[in-house]
């Protein structure tokens, strides 16, 4: 059975690495976006790095530009936007594609793991998002593809992928799942 440790991604720089180097850690994956209503959630991201790196965790930040074209520039200038603005010290990678017939593979295997888990309708966004999708497709929550950037992975510690936060899910029910992995024995 693969696992993400079985990827290879290129990093901001275009250096491919393994995410084998990332064993046994818990890993959070992101789809992001510097444009974006969600992209605030860069501090809370930042906020659960400092608490829990240290114990295993780590996020690896992908960002994409596949929704609303709210990923522009260089993966240098989108790297340095959120060091300036919100001090992330967590690995961003290359931008990628996360939907598609040319999506990063990394992605493609995601969504085959963890499908689409719908949106928190208490998020002030949620309903927006939900209109808006279901006029382009009105069968779209039967389908796994991302829907919104900050679409996030949690793998275990074996590299499987355990979790998927739709971007409405809170911080407070993440943080809960990275905990209980955390504790989790090999």
């Amino acid at each position: 059975m693969s696992t993400i440790f079985d990827f290879s991604v290129k990093d901001r720089k275009g250096k491919s690495v393994a995410l084998k180097e990332y064993a046994p850690e818990v890993l959070l994956i992101v789809n992001t976006a510097i444009k974006c209503g969600f992209t605030p959630q860069y501090e809370e991201l930042e906020k659960l790095y400092e608490k829990y790196h240290s114990q295993g965790f780590e996020i690896l930040d992908f960002p994409c530009n596949q929704f609303g074209q709210q990923a522009p520039g260089t993966d240098e200038s989108i790297h340095q936007f959120c060091k300036l603005n919100y001090g992330t010290e967590f690995p961003r990678f290359k931008k990628v594609k996360v939907n598609g017939d040319d999506a990063d593979p990394l992605f493609k295997y995601l969504k085959e793991q963890k499908g689409f888990q719908g949106w928190d309708m208490d998020h002030k966004l949620a309903g927006i998002l939900d209109d808006m999708l279901k006029k382009d497709d009105p069968d779209y929550q039967q389908k796994p593809d991302i829907k919104w950037n900050f679409t996030k992975f949690l793998t275990n510690k074996r590299g499987m992928v355990v979790d998927r936060f739709e971007p409405t899910t809170s911080i407070e029910v993440i943080e809960e799942r990275i905990q209980q992995l955390l504790h989790e024995n090999i």
